[in-house]
């Protein structure tokens, strides 16, 4: 007998905030003013940037074997987002230099973030193209020209917040950012989104290809050929990732393994090593003493 769709659930649904509150990103304020001549920020693990250019103008270089243009300029008010590290250049104006203010990221799991991995090297966007973003940067601004308490820990969630409102602007126009097969494509397809959605929510629990293609509301077989078109991947090996994703930031932060298990729905710690060492050449104890 052929498999048989199943309807969509039409109500809304939050496709960021499951995601975001196991892989959470960290942004760190260190830059405001004008930026005058040439500005190197290098590549180092773990870390990406936000720049949002107020005003100016400005030349952007990469590296040639960078996969980016060697040459980009920019003539508007905009926000320049490197989510993984690479390399990049400011040249401004000698004098009268472009106006900026630059945090600095860092995905939870580095390298391994999924999030992270998912998106574009660049995402270049004028900052009027952002629905809802000028309240946002309003605020920022207002806390970078002037010294106050809190001032530093409140000028980072804001640039959180305008993060957060490009993922959303990402999602809503994934052709329109050059997105490849990942997770945002995933995210950005109403069904897959669904199932993908559920799976970060709550990523303990038994899950069968036929349990995610009930959240997606697809048959079985359109679910599991649409989501490897999609994202890359198999919805096994999809879990399989985020699990381990979500164990290696537990483990960085002091949990024991026979809880974190438990908590990822593995059979044991065992059960947890043995996927450690099939996906990574090591066991979570090895793995944790050289991220020390």
């Amino acid at each position: 007998m052929p498999d048989r769709p199943i309807p969509a659930d039409p109500a809304p649904l939050d496709r960021l905030s499951g995601l975001l509150e196991h892989c959470r990103v960290h942004a760190r304020l260190f830059h405001q003013g004008p930026l005058c001549g040439v500005s190197a920020f290098p590549a180092e693990p773990g870390r990406g940037f936000l720049h949002v250019m107020r005003s100016g103008s400005l030349e952007l270089r990469h590296a040639a074997r960078s996969g980016l243009p060697r040459r980009l300029q920019v003539s508007e008010p905009s926000l320049l987002f490197y989510p993984r590290p690479l390399a990049h250049v400011f040249h401004n104006p000698p004098a009268d230099g472009s106006d900026f203010v630059c945090a600095e990221l860092d995905f939870g799991g580095g390298a391994a973030n999924p999030l992270a991995r998912a998106l574009p090297p660049l995402v270049l966007l004028p900052l009027a193209r952002v629905e809802g973003l000028a309240m946002s940067l309003q605020l920022l601004f207002a806390e970078t020209e002037r010294v106050r308490c809190g001032q530093r820990l409140l000028a980072d969630r804001l640039f959180e917040v305008v993060l957060i409102q490009l993922l959303r602007w990402l999602l809503d126009h994934p052709a329109e950012a050059g997105v490849q097969p990942g997770l945002i494509a995933g995210l950005a397809d109403p069904r897959l989104a669904r199932a993908l959605t559920a799976l970060h929510e709550a990523p303990g629990e038994a899950w069968s290809l036929d349990a995610m293609a009930r959240h997606a509301g697809m048959s079985r077989s359109s679910f599991a050929a649409r989501f490897k078109a999609v994202l890359g991947q198999t919805p096994a090996a999809y879990l399989a990732d985020w699990r381990l994703t979500l164990a290696q930031a537990a483990l960085r932060s002091g949990r024991p393994v026979k809880q974190i298990a438990d908590e990822l729905g593995y059979a044991g710690a065992s059960a947890l090593s043995r996927r450690f060492s099939q996906r990574l050449g090591q066991s979570p104890r090895q793995w944790l003493a050289r991220e020390s």
